[in-house]
């Protein structure tokens, strides 16, 4: 083959590389006379940029060349102006890698640092640092329009990885953050990586805690790894703990960054987690420390020119349970989230026992047999908030309930003592047993009551298995429109679950207990719907100290739950959601205020829709409401409105009117 080769071609060739060679020569010897002048003259760029661009003062007191491609600085500060000093760096020298520099790419091969200071103070409302959130308007708009984020993010994890060095020595850096109530002090005496081979020691308050680092850094091969881990006791940033109120702390902690890959326009960066003796507590997640022995993630994340992902293939463990979570947000043409997770067949077992401790109190202790599985996947288009798509279920096999745990889901089935609580206190206890006066059986409940109830909170309770997926998506769908959290997607065996059960706190953790439990109850058999529907009606609250359809009725009308006709009944149902303001829709002559028409026309009429009632094309027994003379108001002097009140009511009737008819359509003969 190379006999083929022309000598000519060789001269060519080898006159191209000897021009190549000689170009590079003469540019590396310009660069080299030429490298103290175009050294202080980038310096002064960056100082001027960085005094116009964040008001900051950027003062050197000698920075040269102390080899070919080393730079070193001597007194290196940073002060945004009127400000604390943020940055104080006696020493510094940098060593770049030749090549890339002359292709504008400024990689650090070597790093030798001492004695620096890196201060964050807040005092009052203004910080040394608030210059870092600083954005110009222009790119904001020009990077939403046009940005590519896979191109974004490849550049930015290229910069952070030609940023670590192979090599480094660092001694005496010291990070400090300090504002009106807290101080926390990080010090590092020494930090070596040989090769690279990280190894260091971090001092947290002086000596109030050690912890060591360990790592490997291939910044060429875009690989990092790391491992935490203290001395005598878990890894802790108490300064987390005063700003935000989270606890988090560990034994050990290891990271890594195993691949990061440009392929066909599409970022894909894995890497993984693994953390041992992990607590975790925070008031939306959960009110007491939640305890995980071991847990590992495995994560592949995908960016493309619009979208983030999480692929399928990441992996959650814990213990011996195991899901994959994934989701996708999507910036163009639409702005759409894409959000779900998959858990595999499982020992049912296994998965009750890998339940972190201190989450799900309830369910500590119980024992189960046959396997189960999960999947959840949920898809919507913010700017459509009508579109959202919503599956989710748990497939068991030869499922069982062997016995109970820390709490007897069963309890409900006979005779309890039920405790009402109001902002963590207890307020009362309630016997739901005949032996209570104001307990009412279910077959002497008014049936337009039940049916009332039903339908504005769960009108398919008696056929579903404790969820009903179109009430979520009816709710996320109502959320979105109004930009705030407006209304839950709770059925009655969810709200059951979340008063006989469970303290009242709302975090995380509770809910996600509650649903375990209605899942518990509504598919194992475990109370009959009909005992579940006729301990609803005997312990939620219908008014101020008022709990229970026996002294609701008797409060409100001074009837039996029986005798109740059809516009007491959609009154009571009215008040569910907001039991506090039951007094309130009524004026002094004990009829209901005009506005609540429309809540019974929309109630009313959903019932006749379903048979339960006769059309009736005005009222619905609305005008057939009078309160008990005792509890009506006095008589105004003179003509008075209550416009604030009354239109904040209002507002939540169309937002139930809209959720209703989300769940059943609209009524078309009452359009007509």
């Amino acid at each position: 083959m190379f006999k083929k080769i022309h000598s000519k071609h060789v001269k060519i060739a080898l006159i191209a590389v000897g021009g190549i060679l000689v170009v590079s020569a003469v540019v590396l010897g310009i660069i080299y006379y030429k490298r103290a002048g175009l050294l202080q003259e980038a310096l002064q760029q960056i100082k001027e940029r960085a005094k116009t661009e964040y008001d900051l003062d950027v003062s050197i007191d000698d920075a040269y060349f102390s080899a070919f491609s080393t730079v070193t600085f001597e007194n290196f500060r940073v002060q945004p102006n009127q400000r604390a000093q943020l940055l104080d760096v006696e020493y510094l020298d940098v060593t770049v890698e030749l090549w890339p520099l002359l292709a504008g790419n400024v990689k650090v091969s070597a790093l030798n640092l001492h004695d620096a200071k890196l201060s964050f103070v807040k005092k009052d409302s203004l910080s040394n640092y608030d210059f870092l959130f600083k954005q110009k308007q222009a790119d904001t708009v020009r990077r939403q329009a046009d940005m590519n984020l896979a191109e974004l993010a490849d550049k930015l994890i290229n910069s952070v990885l030609y940023k670590v060095p192979e090599n480094m020595k660092l001694a005496h850096f010291e990070a400090t953050y300090l504002d009106d109530s807290t101080k926390q002090t990080l010090s590092v005496p020494k930090a070596i990586i040989d090769d690279g081979n990280l190894s260091s020691t971090v001092e947290i308050n002086g000596k109030e805690a050690i912890w060591h680092v360990l790592g490997k850094v291939q910044p060429k091969k875009k690989q990092l790894y790391f491992k935490v881990y203290a001395e005598g006791k878990a890894v802790e940033l108490p300064i987390i703990k005063r700003k935000y109120g989270l606890t988090l702390k560990f034994d050990t902690l290891e990271t890594d960054l195993r691949n990061v890959v440009m392929d066909r326009g599409e970022l894909q960066v894995s890497g993984g987690l693994a953390a041992k003796n992990l607590i975790v507590q925070h008031w939306r997640i959960s009110e007491q420390e939640i305890a995980v022995p071991r847990t590992t993630i495995d994560a592949k994340v995908l960016v493309g020119e619009s979208y983030i992902s999480l692929d399928k293939s990441s992996e959650v463990k814990i213990k011996q349970l195991s899901a994959h979570p994934f989701g996708k947000l999507s910036f163009r043409p639409h702005r759409t989230v894409e959000a779900g997770v998959l858990m595999p067949e499982i020992e049912a077992q296994d998965m009750f026992d890998s339940f972190p401790q201190g989450m799900f109190d309830n369910l500590e202790g119980i024992r189960v047999s046959g396997k189960l599985k999960y999947h959840l996947d949920l898809f919507v288009d913010l700017d459509n908030p009508d579109s959202v798509r919503l599956s989710a279920g748990m497939d068991k096999k030869d499922f069982r309930i062997n016995s109970w745990g820390k709490t007897n889901l069963a309890k409900i089935n006979t005779p309890f003592i039920y405790t009402a609580y109001e902002d963590g206190k207890a307020m009362r206890s309630i016997h739901v047993s005949p032996e209570n006066p104001n307990f009412t059986p279910l077959d002497q409940i008014a049936p337009v009551l039940k049916n009332a109830v039903l339908t504005a909170e769960d009108p398919s309770f008696f056929s579903h298995k404790g969820f009903v997926e179109d009430a979520f998506k009816a709710s996320i769908t109502a959320n979105l429109k109004a930009k705030a959290f407006k209304r839950g997607g709770s059925t009655i065996s969810m709200q059951l679950v979340k008063n006989v059960y469970l303290g009242r706190e709302k975090t995380l953790a509770r809910k996600i207990e509650e649903i375990l439990m209605v899942w518990l109850i509504e598919n194992n058999r475990v109370v009959s719907k009909s005992r579940m529907f006729e301990v609803y009606l005997n312990i939620i609250e219908w008014g101020r100290n008022v709990y229970g359809i026996g002294e609701a009725s008797r409060f409100y009308f001074g009837k039996h739950p029986s005798q109740l006709n059809l516009g007491e009944s959609i009154y009571l149902a009215s008040i569910i959601p907001k039991p506090k303001t039951g007094l309130y829709p009524f004026l002094w002559d004990g009829h209901l205020k005009p506005y609540l028409g429309g809540y019974f026309r929309l109630i009313g009429g959903i019932m006749a829709r379903r048979g339960l009632v006769p059309r009736d094309s005005s009222s619905y027994g609305f005008y057939d409401v009078r309160l008990r003379e005792a509890l009506r108001p006095a008589r105004p002097d003179t003509l008075q409105t209550d416009t604030i009140k009354r239109d904040l009511l209002e507002q939540e009737f169309e937002e139930a009117k809209s959720f209703l008819e989300k769940l059943f359509g609209k009524d078309k003969k009452q359009e007509q």
